[in-house]
């Protein structure tokens, strides 16, 4: 379950995304009684008064017994006992009822106290590892107990629960919790010993609903908790994502993020314009180089598509040319497999890319170009080995190539490699001087680096870094933005909404850098009006902003909006560009609604902003 108070980062590879109700009072729990027995003579304890009352008891009661008698023979009598006002006699002067002060004097048990005896009982045999007889003491308590005992006879169920659990009898452990929770709805204790058991027993939704519970009644406090609750939303997460992106609908992403992804690289000549005698029939005219038109094939239209936009006939355009064995075949097939990778569908990207490497008469470029697109694709499949080897090959076959090392730099950076990945970036700067987003990436590199090790003079040292890199580029937005990061997380607000500032006038059309100014203004004046309008101006420019979803999803969690919140949740789920960021998202969403069950079946509200 999303917790209030932290900083909303939903997950993301990308270092400028980052990586993820106040206070729910639980219900107190069920005391169990130590059970006491009481004794006769000299050595019960009992002081003289006591005594005086126990033996006058029967004396009293007698009294009474005949007051009413003689009071119903009388006339006036009858009517008062036929009134409202009248007295169960039976009830009252019970043979049980007029016996209990002599069964206390002589040491004879109520029901309840012979009850808590055998859960005693029982206690020893557990704490003995005795826990079939164990499991009989509590068997004996739960029939003794008097039913409207609850609270007892919950513990009681509870108790014979954690013996089953200890004999690995699930099924058992579940209903015995069941009983304790229907006699205690907020009994924490058995509400997770039977998410425990829901998980052995791989009832997913069971055990999630119920330590969502747990969560919200101990104040998302509690480690054990939080942790199931972690593991089994991402055992949910992963089981739906695997079933909706295996059949989801092929969805091409903005323009926006299309320009920007082929923006971080330099060396890809399927990015590169059209050279003047690759220009198509349509336009010689217009340009008046009819004589330099050489020929007309899918591959140069499909680049010429590209330069206008027009981006969901890329993909048949290649087609057309790896189906004709053109020219441009191996050019054909990369970018049919950068297309199929920006719409998600890494299954189809494979074998072109897999053709593309394995093409030895292929340009150099084309080849290291498809090994970093695979290597990034299993890095999103989180297969880091196979992600590592490609890079590696891409680096022994164009070591001159820019590229391979900015790429592998950021790979390096999610591995937590960073002492690696500031020498590949410093090796693309070194063939690259003039690569403004290397450079603003091996500050971010360096500035992690001297943070999570919480030494100050680096930390010092890599905002300096920050604050050159702007200097020497001044149009480079994304050295902005991660200025920005690293400035939110040194508390420097105010200079950080400068740098998203200065990163919107640089690219307007950037949805990003609207999401995380307005996590700013959240996390700097708790503005929660101005931080959704941000958002909402994200998703204004790009309805197909997954991030910009997810985090204004995150925040209606927090504000205790879980409808709205599992809407957000859906949409970004039907954008999202990987099987794992998709399995991410359901986990979120699979939290909202989690807590949505709880609040209505034991009347929690889950702590808000």
């Amino acid at each position: 379950p999303v917790r209030p108070g932290c900083p909303v980062t939903p997950s993301h590879p990308s270092p400028r995304r980052g990586r993820p109700c106040e206070r729910v009072m639980a219900a107190s729990k069920p005391v169990e009684a130590t059970g006491g027995g009481g004794g006769g003579g000299g050595g019960t304890g009992l002081s003289r008064w006591q005594l005086a009352l126990v033996l006058g008891a029967p004396i009293l009661l007698g009294a009474g017994a005949l007051y009413l008698l003689l009071a119903w023979r009388s006339k006036k009598g009858r009517k008062v006992c036929q009134g409202r006002a009248r007295l169960d006699i039976r009830k009252r002067f019970s043979p049980q009822r007029m016996m209990e002060p002599w069964n206390r004097l002589h040491g004879e048990a109520s029901p309840l106290d012979r009850a808590q005896a055998a859960k005693n009982k029982g206690n020893k045999y557990f704490k003995a590892g005795k826990y079939e007889q164990a499991i009989q003491c509590y068997t004996e308590a739960i029939s003794l107990c008097p039913p409207e005992k609850n609270l007892d006879l919950s513990t009681f169920y509870q108790n014979r629960a954690a013996a089953y659990e200890q004999l690995q009898k699930w099924t058992e452990v579940a209903q015995d919790c069941t009983k304790a929770v229907e006699l205690n709805p907020k009994y924490v204790k058995a509400l997770f010993r039977r998410a425990k058991a829901h998980e052995k027993l791989d009832n997913k939704k069971e055990c999630l609903e119920d330590v969502t519970a747990v969560c919200i009644l101990e104040a998302f406090q509690n480690q054990q908790s939080m942790l199931l609750a972690d593991k089994v939303l991402k055992l949910l997460g992963k089981e739906k994502a695997k079933e909706k992106y295996k059949n989801r609908e092929p969805l091409m992403p903005s323009p926006q993020f299309i320009k920007s992804y082929f923006s971080s690289f330099t060396d890809d000549i399927i990015s590169q314009p059209l050279l003047k005698g690759e220009k198509s029939d349509e336009d010689k005219d217009k340009e008046g180089e009819a004589s330099e038109v050489k020929e007309n094939s899918g591959y140069l239209r499909a680049k010429q598509y590209m330069e206008e936009e027009n981006y969901d006939k890329i993909i048949s355009e290649s087609t057309k040319e790896i189906e004709a064995k053109g020219k441009y075949m191996a050019e054909a097939l990369l970018l049919r497999a950068t297309f199929y990778l920006l719409i998600g569908n890494a299954n189809a990207a494979k074998p072109d890319l897999d053709q593309v490497i394995s093409m030895e008469d292929a340009n150099v470029k084309l080849r290291a170009n498809a090994l970093i697109k695979r290597g990034s694709m299993y890095m999103q499949q989180q297969q880091p080995v196979l992600s590592t080897q490609d890079f590696n090959m891409a680096a022994d076959i164009d070591p001159q190539n820019a590229d391979v090392y900015h790429h592998r730099g950021q790979l390096k950076i999610l591995l937590d490699q960073i002492e690696e990945a500031v020498e590949d970036f410093d090796e693309c700067i070194r063939l690259r001087p003039d690569s403004a987003l290397a450079q603003a990436q091996k500050c971010f590199a360096l500035y992690r680096q001297a943070y999570t090790g919480n030494s100050p003079l680096s930390v010092q040292a890599a905002m300096k870094g920050f604050e050159d890199v702007i200097k020497k580029f001044p149009k480079c937005a994304e050295g902005y933005a991660l200025y920005a990061q690293a400035l939110t997380d040194q508390q420097q607000f105010g200079k950080a909404d400068e740098m998203y500032d200065k990163c919107i006038d640089l690219e307007p059309d950037n949805a990003t850098t609207y999401v995380h100014k307005g996590l700013l203004q959240l996390q700097w004046k708790q503005d929660l009006d101005k931080g959704l309008e941000l958002i909402s101006k994200a998703i204004e420019i790009d309805n197909k902003c997954d991030f910009a979803y997810e985090t204004m999803g995150t925040i209606e969690v927090q504000r205790g909006n879980l409808d709205k919140a599992i809407e957000m949740f859906n949409k970004a789920i039907n954008l999202a560009k990987s099987e794992m960021e998709m399995a991410h998202l359901y986990s979120l969403c699979d939290a909202a609604y989690a807590q949505t069950e709880v609040a209505k079946k034991y009347g929690l509200k889950p702590p808000t902003l």
